[in-house]
């Protein structure tokens, strides 16, 4: 149990039977009846709906409600296995269904309650109030079915022992759930169980399911945002402000009016500063604004993308114009890290006293440019404004914010707005805000009546994002007689909306004497920034251990026996853990050919400046580079901490992907700026590792120190691989990277070929 989620065993009896003879589950608040057969999708408002956790029906299908989409991440199959654990029903029997924000809303924050403004997040999924809440639910209907089962046989209800979805007793009786629901729908417990711990657990840890929608993935029927087909729909092909903060000055429907399929063209007009306020954003990164854009509707997306581009449109660039190439904005990130920040994240001792004692001295300073999520799948929202009501479906990463912006954007009471969670082709943070679902509401409330698909093309996608930010560091080490610092300035800079997370929430500041870290924004930055897998971290994590490798080479060390000395300082011995077994899994120290090498490096994802928080993570990368420069990365080495694993099939998914989208990030990706315009605009000037480039990647368990705790996993693997293949560059070549992407850089060495 924790601060965040206090549930009340009094509040909690919420079990009936349903019109259809389903017995529904939930927490702290009654249920409304539900019916057997229940659409995914089936609204909310009519005498059918309900919001429990779980719904068990007369055919034995259990049904758990999720908050949470699942972007390929697998919280859906993580919520059935909490119910399984302790409901005993067949895994075949388990379906996730999804639990729409309106109900939340309608019945005040049943399920937002749990988990706060994370709740609808598509992430996070073995955080302990999901896991609790499931938990108790599925236990609180386990003991009804028990309770109902002992009075028809005239045993003990504790006699009776659940597998499979069968009740059983000693005596040689045994029935299915089934049997029982009516009767267990009516059953008043004295008290309430709470969920087994961990030593009782028989699935959970024990059983490492795949993904329960699969089936449907590998069969075409999981409906994505692009699949979506409503009665009457019409497509909409959108174009947005090719400066970000640009206006619309004209357009010209006139010059595309009778090409075919073309139905209208809607104007998009930017929102107001400090609106709207009809109803508060859920996300913690803010609210979602509409840019200016226009679009072509059309009977067919071709036909409206053909017109779009045919339509003749004036903008007014606006300020942001003046950001002449991406050299004068990294200029701008530099110059605002050089200087003292306008934030101090963290200080210890005296840094300046430290540094003027002299001795080994070390300055590095490092950018990172902006970086796009790249989904596979487009961006696109369809939607259906109505006078007094608003239907939306789509493949968002935070199903109640698109409500909220909904909401916000038409005006319409909440009551009347429902959303549709769709599979999802990709999220990686950029589907987070629901900005690009505010616009599709924005782009159908011009054409009100009637289902509009908006679709952003390819280039639409990745030149109106939400990137990594561009960020630039100074980094400024003493080194004592030990060879280990003794004083460490940082100072990072980026455009609004950075995230400096990574530096001041890393081991390394906390176990040094003095330490100084800063930050500055560049607040005349236009480029809209967000989430992007490890959000802040996988720029810092490539700053800092970059640093770290300078530092052990100064001190004449091992690189990483190095990071053993300094983090055997920290309480958490987690980080220690990683690196030795690491170093015995890689074959670190291993004779290698020339112009091959390994390097290392570890960072923590959600510490908090703690130790025992968050997940530590440490990668060693095996990689080759020619003479003439060409490079091979061979091998991925990774160990982690995230005190306990749930999933480990899963669990090694995300370390698998997680490494090869910070390979990318360090190897390939950049957006580049031109006259206030993001150049780049699809895969062609994008370039994103291919199949054929990827490394073996080993995952290694050994460092898990069994902590209590189930930590994040799908944002901690992009951040070490980067800095780890660049020391393993300097190694070969003796040139050290301190900007990505490592494609721009000349590794050519030795003067061969």
């Amino acid at each position: 149990m924790t601060e965040r989620f206090k549930l009340s065993r009094r509040g909690f009896i919420t079990a009936m039977l349903g019109a259809g003879g389903a017995l529904v589950m939930g927490l702290s608040r009654p249920a409304v009846a539900a019916t057997v057969n229940a659409e995914p999708w089936d609204s909310f408002g009519e005498a059918t709906s309900f919001t429990p956790w779980l719904r068990m029906d007369n055919d034995g299908k259990v049904t758990v409600y999720v908050t949470h989409p699942d972007i390929g991440n697998g919280p859906l199959t993580q919520a059935c296995a909490y119910v399984r654990e302790e409901l005993a029903c067949r895994w075949e029997d388990i379906r996730a269904e999804y639990a729409a924000p309106e109900r939340n809303e309608a019945l005040g924050g049943v399920y937002s309650e749990v988990g706060g403004a994370l709740a609808y997040f598509s992430g996070r999924s073995t955080s302990e109030p999901r896991r609790t809440a499931y938990m108790t639910a599925a236990a609180g209907a386990r003991e009804r079915l028990k309770s109902a089962a002992g009075e028809a046989w005239g045993v003990a209800s504790a006699e009776i022992t659940v597998s499979e979805g069968m009740l059983s007793h000693s005596s040689g009786r045994s029935a299915p759930f089934t049997e029982f629901l009516s009767v267990a729908a009516a059953v008043t417990l004295a008290e309430e169980p709470k969920p087994k711990t961990r030593e009782e657990w028989t699935f959970l840890t024990k059983v490492d399911p795949a993904k329960i929608q699969i089936p449907e993935i590998v069969t075409g029927k999981a409906i994505y945002g692009m699949d979506i087909r409503v009665p009457g729909m019409v497509y909409a092909a959108l174009r947005q402000s090719p400066v970000m903060g640009g206006t619309l000055v004209s357009y010209d429907f006139e010059a595309i009016r009778h090409m075919p399929g073309v139905r209208a063209v809607v104007e998009v007009k930017p929102t107001e500063p400090g609106e709207p306020d009809k109803m508060k954003a859920v996300f913690p990164l803010g609210p979602s604004a509409v840019p200016a854009a226009v679009a072509v509707i059309a009977d067919h997306y071709w036909q409206a993308r053909t017109a779009l581009d045919a339509l003749p449109v004036v903008w007014d660039d606006g300020p942001g114009a003046k950001w002449a190439n991406t050299e004068m904005m990294n200029d701008a990130a530099m110059g605002a890290a050089r200087k003292a920040g306008d934030n101090i994240e963290l200080s210890v001792g005296d840094v300046e006293a430290e540094f003027k004692k002299g001795g080994k001295i070390l300055e590095a300073e490092y950018l990172t440019p902006y970086c796009d999520q790249v989904q596979m799948e487009p961006l696109n929202c369809t939607v259906k404004v109505d006078k007094d009501s608003v239907e939306v479906w789509t493949p968002s990463q935070h199903t109640q914010q698109v409500f909220v912006v909904t909401v916000q954007e038409t005006g319409v009471a909440p009551e009347k707005v429902k959303v549709h969670q769709t599979f999802v082709g990709g999220g990686f943070g950029r589907r987070v805000y629901g900005d690009d679902s505010r616009v599709a509401v924005a782009v159908a409330k011009g054409y009100p009546g009637v289902p509009v698909h908006v679709i952003w093309s390819r280039e639409e996608s990745v030149r109106q994002g939400r990137y990594r930010p561009l960020m630039g560091a100074h980094l400024k080490a003493r080194l004592g007689e030990d060879g280990l610092p003794s004083a460490l300035l940082a100072r990072v800079a980026g455009g609004p909306g950075f995230f400096t997370r990574g530096l001041a929430d890393t081991a390394l500041p906390l176990v040094l004497p003095n330490v100084q870290i800063e930050s500055s924004v560049v607040r005349d930055f236009h480029i809209k920034t967000g989430p992007l897998r490890g959000p802040g971290f996988n720029s810092n994590c490539f700053f800092l251990e970059s640093f770290l490798d300078d530092m052990a080479r100064a001190a004449g060390e091992d690189p990483l026996d190095y990071r053993i000395r300094i983090y055997e300082k920290w309480e958490d011995e987690g980080w220690v853990k990683i690196l030795k077994v690491l170093k015995e899994k890689s074959g670190w120290g291993s004779p290698l050919p020339k112009g091959q090498a390994r390097g290392v490096a570890i960072g923590n994802w959600g510490m908090g400046g703690k130790p025992h928080h968050g997940t530590t993570l440490g990668s060693v990368v095996h990689a080759e580079v020619s003479n003439s420069g060409k490079l091979k990365v061979h091998r991925i080495d990774v160990a982690f901490d995230t005190g306990r694993v749930m999933n480990k099939d899963a669990v090694q998914v995300q370390l698998e992907g997680g490494a090869i989208f910070g390979l990318n990030l360090a190897l390939n990706e950049k957006l580049n700026v031109e006259h206030g315009r993001i150049v780049e605009g699809n895969y062609d000037e994008y370039p994103v590792i291919r199949m054929g480039d990827t490394p073996e990647i080993h995952v290694h368990f050994e460092a898990l120190t069994d902590h209590e705790r189930y930590d994040e996993i799908g944002e901690p693997p992009v951040g070490p691989v980067g800095p780890a293949l660049a020391n393993a560059i300097f190694e070969i070549t003796g040139k050290r990277l301190r900007t990505q992407p490592f494609r721009e850089h000349d590794l050519s060495w030795g003067g061969g070929v």
